[in-house]
Formats: structure tokens, sequence, C-alpha cells
């Protein structure tokens, strides 16, 4: 019979009590750089791919920079890296032996991606998850992050290695849930909000991406991919924040053309009030 009360939250630097709980815990953690900083480190999450996890991780980081505070990416889809691409950043991360720094983008969001490190960026990286996961945390670790209010990890789909790795590893704040309308199911959202939970992670807020068209011509609304259910999902599981992303196809031509930073993302706002990040402030 285990020893563990009923009413255990978990988290055992909260309790006093010496039970099997607290001996079979292990402190992941994984420390700064000494000379770096990042205030607030939040991931940007999905079921599946293809849902516009890093065009959202985009629009976020830009909006953020754009309100007044000094925002990074942490490129953590390893094996897929498509954050520089959309920023248009094609230079090699410079460092020394003990640190890397990361590339800045034009309005100076601070960036490191697996791009940035390999010969070619259009070159495969063929890595055992082992050492995909040690990669991300060197990105954390020996980066010289400079000043950081809100740090956005791109993280690939699902919930395997890397992302366990990164709620171990890294001081995450709340994660994003990206989905959109034709995906967003119970069982897909219910995988992130239960790994979030499992790793006492809150869940700050929902993005319907591709949520729907608005034609041109005519102003009229079509729902592409069906109806939206993200506020029906979103109240299942207590998420107050939501917010929709319509199909745009200048969006895509921008993450293209490396210009993201140029599209407003104002749709995105009642995801930045949840962080708290909804006001200009000077640094």
């Amino acid at each position: 019979m285990s020893d563990v009360s009923e009413n255990c939250t978990h988290d055992c630097s909260t309790c006093s009590e010496n039970c099997s709980s607290r001996a079979n815990s292990e402190d992941f953690r994984v420390d700064l750089y000494p000379e770096a900083s990042v205030k607030k480190v939040y991931a940007v999450v999905s079921g599946k791919g293809g849902v516009g996890k890093s065009m959202v991780t985009s629009l976020l980081a830009a909006e953020t920079q754009r309100r007044g505070f000094q925002t990074a990416i942490l490129d953590a889809d390893v094996t897929g890296p498509s954050i520089p691409k959309a920023f248009g950043i094609h230079a090699h991360a410079l460092g020394t032996d003990a640190y890397l720094y990361p590339n800045y983008t034009k309005s100076g969001i601070q960036i490191m991606s697996t791009n940035m490190i390999v010969d070619n960026e259009t070159d495969p990286v063929v890595w055992r998850g082992p050492v995909i996961a040690g990669v991300v945390t060197q990105f954390w670790s020996q980066v010289l992050w400079s000043d950081v209010d809100y740090m956005f990890v791109d993280m690939p789909p699902g919930t395997g290695d890397v992302p366990l790795t990164i709620f171990q590893s890294l001081p995450v704040d709340g994660i994003i849930v990206v989905t959109s309308p034709q995906d967003l199911v119970s069982m897909i959202v219910e995988k992130a909000m239960n790994m979030a939970k499992i790793m006492n992670i809150p869940v700050v807020g929902i993005v319907e991406n591709m949520s729907y068209f608005t034609c041109p011509n005519c102003g009229a609304t079509h729902h592409i991919f069906g109806e939206s259910k993200v506020e029906e999902v979103a109240a299942q599981f207590s998420v107050e924040a939501v917010a929709k992303i319509p199909i745009d196809p200048t969006v895509a031509e921008h993450m293209d053309k490396g210009t993201i930073e140029e599209v407003s993302a104002d749709g995105l706002t009642p995801i930045l009030k949840a962080l708290k990040a909804e006001k200009m402030h000077k640094r």
C-alpha cells in the first residue's frame, strides 16, 4: 500500500512529508548559463503536425516584441526547424568554447535553432532521441540569452522524448495549445492537457489556427474545416484564453519570405493577456 497522502499534490517542494513520492522524485532541472537571463518560458505545443504551430510561435514572439518586451524563441523542433526561415535568418550561430550567441531578428528577437548549427540549413538532422533531447537542453543551458522577458519554445508535435525533456529540464511557466478545427477533438487536446497536468504545468490558452476564411470579395465568412468547437473544449478543460486565427495566404507568404515580423497578430490578444504581455513597458 502506498504511503502517499490522498491530498498529495505531487509537488514535493511545498511538502514536508517523507513519503515514497518524495523518495522517487528527481530534479532534472538544467540551469541557464550563469550570465544569461530568461524571466518567463512558455511552450507552444500541438497534438499533431501540420496545424501551424511554428507560425503561431513566430506570431506570438513578433507581437510580444512589438509590444515592448524582449522576446526569444528556442526552436525545439530539432528535426523540422522552420523558425529561422520565418524570420529570414540564414547565418550560423557564433560563440565561444563555453557558449553560443543567439541570432537576432530585424526587430531584436533572439533565436536558437538547429538550422543555425548544421553545415547547411537543408541538411537533414538524423539523430536518435537522446541526442535530440540533449541538444534542446544545450540550447537552454549553453546559449547566452540576454535579458529575455518572454521565451517561446517551439515544440515538436506529440508527447515524446523532447517534450518530456523540456518539461523536466526547463522552468516552463505554461503551455499554449495550437490546433485546427478538424482535429480539435477532446482526445487530441486531452493528451496535451494531461501531460501538462502530470508535469504540474498550467495550460494558459488554446489557439485555433485556420479557424475560418473571410472572402476578400464579398466579406462572407466560411468555416472550411468545419464549425469551431474551441470554446466548448476550452470550457471542458477550464481554459479561459482562446484565440482564433483565420486562413490568410499572406501570412504563409511572409513565413516563406522570412518577413513574419511584418504580420499583425491582434487575433492573439487573448493569449497575450493571459501571459500578461498585453501592455507596453520600458526596459
